[in-house]
């Protein structure tokens, strides 16, 4: 009996396990709203050189106004300067970094062939309003020789993010799943709160670099927090639409800033949006997996009789019974204590992320899955900051970008539950890659085309990308699984640092961007094919089984027709006398 068997009797997914996961999930929204929050905090409007004195008269090309208010909006660096004329009468061409002061004009035209006096903005600038009334960068002048500052931001962000990924992970297998969940969506509205009342630019860096720890690792831990709470039936479904949560976060970005336009009441309603889950989050109770692993056996006993209970269910389960294959772990936990020097798998040992490199088998499925991780977030940014160019309202263009990923997570689950995680990934890799090729060979002026294959490829990858979590928590063991899911992560947050330098490549060639992405993509679908298939399969416990997935034995089990749980602890009873 595996703690896979507390599922067959208890439920896989019934009103206990239901009121848990979309508790949980309710919250990841707030990482999904924290991740891409910056779109319109950062925003840059147009600007241009203020000047001394009051504007009378304003030239912009054909358009003659009052003020630069009117010009703004339409106002264009690469057309001309905005040429305007103050009340002591003297002519300025104004333009982003600099302003011109004309010498002896003879009259108010747009063209001047006179000399110039050429100066600096000297830190004074004048933002067009109309769509953006109040951002950090109109705040604190981050323009010009500041620009880079404000480009700083995400990327300190995804370094946050990054981080976040892989000490979270490694806490959660240490201190519990509850433990990390409570903390970082504590963190996650106490930092955001913060962040709306920062005064200067670095303070709002480092806070914002926080709340990307906490939110990363609430993300992670999530992951393993739902998996390990639901049953091999639903476990699919339920882990995948955590993706649609995040997805939900983006759209209510787009909505909080259509309808807010000053950053730090932005900030503020979108810090308060999941709060209520801060009301009940400290109710929540440990996995049965985590407790049974750290040999917990009177809270794990505790657990399932309320989970019966709540369910509904006469509980005959005893967690004496839920025993580990090889028949002498549960031993091992259970004098944890006396045992001053712990097996391999024992639940003290000081596990670290060398364990995820244990064997070459291990080695090239750790290499796989993180190969995954990148391309997965390289590809799902590169395809986003490029969908910028399809033009039209920027709010709608980003909820529309939001939500293209939910029918993606809806069939990457009716795939995996029918031709298995590996037949989905690779499949969808490849697509992407092959997307990505034929937005190359597009005529240019094809425009609906090329949007149609970028779509597809933003489709594929984001398949790819919702299954990797669940993927990677099937590959690796309860102790060490958040590691393993926290520093995919963390890869993943390096493919997003690296994603927007790879659109700057487009400087170098419009679609060298997209011609690394299908390389990669294409590279690692075919990889993946040499991982082993998870589906039905009952979640590992220790090392030693997760790494004797896909060897010849578990191939004989498979040819019985069993897919239960009872048969993967059959399997590893085999390797063990093996």
């Amino acid at each position: 009996m595996t703690v896979e068997r507390v599922f067959d009797e208890l439920g896989h997914f019934k009103r206990f396990q239901a009121c848990l996961y979309f508790a949980a999930v309710f919250q990841a929204v707030a990482c999904g709203i924290h991740y891409l929050a910056s779109v319109f905090l950062v925003e840059t409007p147009n600007f241009v050189c203020s000047v001394p004195g009051n504007i009378t008269d304003v030239l912009y090309g054909n358009l003659n106004a009052s003020s630069l208010e009117d010009v703004l909006p339409v106002f264009n660096p690469s057309i001309g300067p905005v040429v305007v004329r103050t009340a002591e009468g003297e002519q300025w061409e104004l333009s982003r970094c600099r302003c011109a002061l004309r010498t002896s004009p003879t009259g108010f035209t747009y063209e001047f062939d006179g000399n110039k006096t050429i100066k600096a903005c000297n830190g004074s600038f004048i933002y067009d309003h109309s769509e953006v009334y109040q951002s950090i960068v109109t705040d604190w002048d981050l323009v010009c020789e500041r620009e880079w500052l404000a480009k700083l931001c995400q990327p300190t962000f995804m370094l946050g993010v990054l981080i976040g990924a892989l000490v979270f992970g490694d806490i959660a297998d240490r201190v519990g799943r509850v433990r990390i969940l409570m903390f970082t969506s504590l963190c996650q509205f106490v930092f955001g709160i913060c962040v709306a009342f920062t005064g200067n630019y670095y303070f709002f860096v480092v806070i914002r670099f926080l709340l990307a720890m906490v939110s990363s690792g609430y993300l992670v831990v999530v992951f393993v927090y739902v998996t390990e709470f639901t049953g091999i039936k639903v476990r699919t479904w339920t882990s995948m639409h955590v993706h649609a949560a995040f997805a939900v976060g983006i759209m209510v970005v787009a909505l909080t800033g259509y309808l807010v336009r000053v950053w730090w009441i932005y900030q503020i309603i979108l810090s308060i949006c999941t709060s209520p889950f801060l009301l009940f989050c400290w109710k929540f109770p440990e996995t049965p997996f985590y407790l049974m692993a750290k040999g917990r056996i009177q809270e794990t006993q505790t657990l399932l009789d309320t989970i019966a209970r709540c369910n509904g269910i006469e509980c005959r389960l005893k967690a004496e019974d839920l025993r580990d294959s090889e028949g002498d772990n549960s031993k091992a936990l259970l004098e944890k204590e006396a045992d001053p020097q712990p097996a391999l798998s024992s639940p003290d040992e000081k596990l670290s992320i060398l364990d995820l490199f244990g064997s070459w088998r291990m080695v090239g499925r750790t290499c796989t899955v993180w190969s995954i991780w990148f391309i997965g977030s390289l590809g799902y940014y590169v395809f986003s900051l490029g969908s910028v160019n399809l033009g039209g309202n920027q709010y709608i263009n980003l909820f529309l970008a939001g939500a293209v990923e939910i029918p993606s997570y809806l069939v990457g689950c009716f795939a995996m539950d029918r031709v298995g995680r590996k037949m989905t990934c690779a499949p969808a890799l490849l697509l992407a890659g092959v997307a990505c090729i034929l937005i190359i060979v597009v005529p240019s002026d094809i425009e609906v085309l090329a949007i149609i294959l970028s779509m597809t490829g933003k489709f594929a990858i984001a398949i790819a990308f919702g299954l990797i979590y669940l993927y990677t928590c099937e590959l690796y063991p309860t102790i060490i699984r958040s590691l393993a899911v926290g520093s995919g992560s963390m890869m993943c947050r390096v493919g997003s640092v690296v994603a927007p330098f790879c659109v700057y490549l487009a400087d170098v060639w419009i679609y060298l961007p997209q011609l690394i992405v299908g390389i990669l993509a294409f590279i690692i679908g075919v990889l993946t094919l040499l991982l082993p298939e998870t589906l039905g399969k009952p979640l590992t416990t220790t090392l030693e089984e997760a790494e004797a997935l896909g060897r010849e034995p578990s191939k004989k089990i498979s040819a019985l027709g069993n897919k239960h749980a009872v048969d993967g602890l059959e399997m590893n009873q085999h390797e063990a006398k093996v």
